[in-house]
């Protein structure tokens, strides 16, 4: 599969936040913040059915700048590997998680190693969601037997879980055959890839099974259209972990899960980013 990058230029933070908010309507994977500039990341044939509106949206934001360009996916390796560096993130316990590529030194002992390769440009831990998302699963107070990493990508949050002793085991799904390849590699050299399963589709490659925990950090509208999906397969006390949009998007997220039967727990916030976290009733 094809990407397309959107390179927008930016002058605030706020805006920035402001743009990725409203591309999140469109099914945009991911994003990149750099200095003054945000780099917006969407399957190529998406891109097609959607180019004019997308257009339209930063003309209307006041954008006049921005250029777009394919990226092929033998090009994501080398990038990645030549500007990434070592994410580490720490839990409300002291405990320190460190997200890393094959070719840095291991931390020291005690944190948790979080291995990854990406065979593309997302998933490697630098985006606020993902640390907030993987704080959250640390602080679970209550392990579970099996958990579900849906929009997996290159497989951080369930190695996350696996590592910290939060899950048994894990389902990670993912759209992308890049990010399922990812996974498994992510899997292997973390030392949990027994306990990994991957499968490529989108939530009906699951939505027939149940679990114990489901990890969600994708955007607001997929969030909204699988929430009774979730609903189904969490039984009683079954958590909710969800990720992918803004603060101001949070009563959103929280009024979906509520109508599907959950209970809003508490949120958590940095930098316009969010995290919610819930229990199914």
């Amino acid at each position: 599969m094809e990407y397309v990058e959107v390179d927008i230029a930016i002058f605030s933070q706020e805006q920035s936040q402001i743009v990725m908010a409203m591309l999140s309507d469109y099914p945009f994977e991911a994003f990149d913040e750099r200095e003054q500039r945000l780099l917006a990341y969407i399957p190529g044939s998406e891109y097609e059915q959607c180019r004019d509106q997308v257009a339209q949206v930063l003309n209307e934001l006041g954008v006049r700048d921005f250029a777009v360009r394919q990226i092929e996916q033998q090009n994501w390796n080398s990038e990645w590997e030549s500007d990434f560096e070592p994410v580490e993130v720490l839990a409300a316990d002291g405990r320190a998680i460190v997200i890393r590529a094959e070719h840095h030194a291991k931390p020291q002992e005690g944190v948790v190693d979080v291995v990854v390769a990406p065979r593309m440009s997302f998933g490697t831990g630098h985006h606020i969601t993902t640390a907030l998302m993987s704080q959250a699963i640390a602080e679970m107070k209550e392990p579970c037997k099996r958990a579900l990493d849906m929009g997996c990508g290159t497989g951080v949050l369930a190695i996350v879980a696996l590592k910290c002793g939060k899950a048994e085991r894990v389902v990670a799904v993912d759209i992308d055959d890049w990010a399922c390849d990812s996974c498994r590699d992510s899997a292997l050299m973390s030392g949990v890839a027994e306990s990994i399963d991957v499968r490529c589709g989108s939530i009906d490659v699951v939505e027939q099974e149940r679990v114990d925990a489901v990890f969600a950090n994708i955007n607001r509208n997929i969030l909204v259209m699988m929430m009774p999906s979730f609903s189904k397969m969490l039984a009683q006390g079954g958590r909710l972990l969800m990720s992918g949009f803004l603060v101001e998007d949070i009563e959103i997220i929280r009024s979906a899960a509520e109508r599907e039967g959950f209970i809003f727990e508490a949120q958590r916030e940095r930098e316009g980013w969010a995290v919610v976290e819930c229990v199914k009733r």
